[in-house]
């Protein structure tokens, strides 16, 4: 008898455990999504500024301190692919004397590297404020890259196909016209 009774006290315990622990759940539910919801009900303009406050101390970190304020994700990816060595630096050289660095991939072809540097443009003239918009196809009609003497004229080929490495110059320079 005594058995028994210390048995059905034993589940009283533990139904009753079970039920608290249900209890707690459900307000730990209650308080997770009362948590969302006050999150969502931040304005955006409060989310970007939680955002840039976390994003400039991320870019305090060494490794990063080269990058701008405003950095976007693909600058940091290609901050921390150059670290790794998965990347190298092109030194892009205009005629006006500006050195602009170009991050491309290890196997980069010249291809890439007029993309990155057209993208390397447009991050620089939204942050300026400068010309909105660059026609590429009348940069690319009037301009080409040079390394060493020789024009990088094939789109398919690797960079370190003409023996460009990382920090190595190609300088930026207008196409002599045919008469």
């Amino acid at each position: 008898m005594d058995d028994e009774l210390k048995v059905d006290e034993t589940r009283t315990k533990n139904v009753d455990e079970t039920k608290m622990e249900d209890e707690n759940t459900e307000e730990k539910v209650k308080q997770e999504t009362e948590e969302e919801e006050d999150e969502e009900a931040l304005p955006h303009s409060e989310f970007l500024d939680i955002f840039e406050e976390g994003l400039a101390l991320i870019v305090q970190d060494p490794l990063l301190c080269d990058l701008p304020i405003q950095v976007t994700l693909e600058e940091v990816n290609s901050q921390v692919a150059l670290e790794y060595g998965q990347a190298m630096t092109v030194r892009v050289c205009k005629a006006d004397g500006e050195i602009m660095p170009i991050v491309v991939v290890q196997s980069a072809t010249v291809l890439d590297l007029k993309k990155a540097l057209r993208r390397y443009m447009e991050l620089k003239q939204q942050r300026e404020g400068g010309i909105k918009h660059i026609s590429w196809k009348y940069v690319w009609r009037t301009y080409h890259l040079v390394f060493n003497g020789e024009r990088l004229e094939d789109d398919k080929r690797k960079l370190k196909d003409y023996g460009i490495r990382n920090r190595d110059e190609v300088t930026f320079m207008k196409k002599l016209r045919k008469k």
